[in-house]
């Protein structure tokens, strides 16, 4: 499992539109369980993510996995609600 995850490090993740919405830095990995949870993306699309902050992606929504990453899917547009 170890080197399949240090793989998907730095590889672009594509929404199912096509659309780049940026490069996993990091995965969240149940050590209990042995599977892959979510691809922490920082420094995502603006045009997807609000402000660009960065988004943890559930694994189920990941489609294929090779030279890139594609989305099976994406909300077309992800918002931060601000917080007083």
């Amino acid at each position: 499992m170890e080197t399949d995850l240090t793989n998907l490090i730095g590889l672009e993740i594509f929404s199912d539109r096509g659309y780049r919405l940026g490069n996993v830095h990091d995965v969240m990995v149940d050590v209990d369980s042995q599977t892959i949870y979510g691809l922490y993306v920082e420094k995502t699309n603006d045009g997807l993510v609000e402000d660009g902050v960065p988004v943890l992606v559930p694994y189920r929504w990941v489609r294929a996995v090779g030279d890139v990453i594609i989305l099976k899917r994406f909300p077309a547009f992800v918002s931060v609600s601000a917080t007083e």
